[in-house]
């Protein structure tokens, strides 16, 4: 294997260990300060480091009359309302439940492509779909499958993750347009700033600057993690590698972060690796590869978060 080649897997598992943490940084940072306080620091920081990337890279330019409010929909949906839900569920959903959660997106890809654009299931994707959301109920239930029918099931913010993981698959596709005529990095850096744009008018409405006081030093290595390394260098390094590798390739490591979610959890917020949450988690990726396989018509943006 050449040398490029590894560094382009390393970029590719760079981008998924880190995004597989950010689960657990966000839920560091909100011990301090509010959701909306969170996702209004992140991306000030990752819109900073990803203008300098694109001005770097001698791609900016600034958005054509069509493209403003293209730009504003996907900033609205991918970090707006995304992170909100991320965030607000984070504060009752586990580290791990949450990535396990997430990971289902592509089912939800799948069924978009069948509702809107009319394109074929089949058996495989199917059964693929039915088997990903099996292992959603093992896991969110931790394997007391009584608590589906007594009305305690999952955490509050367990619903939101999921709500959130329906939305990046409504962001993902409403993206796949721009991203064949736009460089990336150029259309992150818009999305990215026009949902900062939006998440500041929350921020000032609701709590405002005063709240960032409250922020520990625990506190602010969280918001630098998820700011300079989820937001920016993530990103750079996971669009380098879909230049270089196939999605199939690319797409495979995605598979490591919800695993490195679990560990990371465990270690740092203590949330325990149960058989349930590994057997569901197993379950949901088994679905997810079913759904996703080579001959899959639609492929997924992650960002996870």
């Amino acid at each position: 294997m050449s040398n490029a080649r590894v560094f382009v897997y390393s970029e590719a598992l760079f981008a998924v260990i880190v995004w597989g943490a950010s689960f657990i940084a966000t839920k560091v940072v909100l011990n301090d300060i509010s959701p909306i306080a969170v996702v209004w620091l992140r991306f000030l920081l990752g819109i900073l480091i990803l203008g300098a990337t694109v001005v770097l890279q001698k791609q900016f330019r600034l958005p054509r009359k069509t493209e403003w409010a293209y730009f504003a929909l996907l900033g609205f949906l991918g970090i707006t309302f995304h992170q909100w839900l991320q965030s607000n569920g984070l504060q009752t959903s586990e580290a791990g439940t949450t990535a396990w959660i997430v990971s289902t997106t592509p089912v939800f890809m799948a069924l978009l492509g069948w509702f809107l654009l009319k394109e074929k299931l089949g058996w495989m994707k199917t059964s693929g779909i039915l088997v990903a959301f099996l292992g959603v109920l093992v896991v969110v239930s931790k394997g007391e499958f009584n608590s589906i029918s007594i009305g305690s099931f999952g955490a509050p913010g367990d619903f939101l993750i999921l709500i959130s993981a329906v939305n990046w698959a409504i962001f993902s596709a409403v993206s796949r347009r721009g991203l064949k005529s736009l460089p990336a990095s150029l259309m992150m850096f818009y999305v990215m700033a026009f949902g900062w744009l939006f998440t500041t008018i929350l921020f000032f409405t609701t709590t405002g600057l005063a709240e960032i006081d409250n922020l520990t030093v625990n506190g602010w290595m969280g918001v630098a993690f998820l700011g300079i390394f989820c937001s920016s260098l993530a990103y750079i390094a996971w669009y380098d590698a879909l230049k270089a590798l196939t999605t199939a390739e690319t797409g495979a490591f995605l598979y490591i972060e919800p695993l490195v979610a679990v560990v990371v959890a465990f270690f740092i917020l203590g949330e325990a690796i149960t058989p349930a949450s590994l057997l569901g988690g197993a379950v949901i990726l088994f679905g997810v590869w079913l759904v996703n396989r080579p001959n899959s018509s639609m492929q997924v943006i992650e960002e996870t978060t």
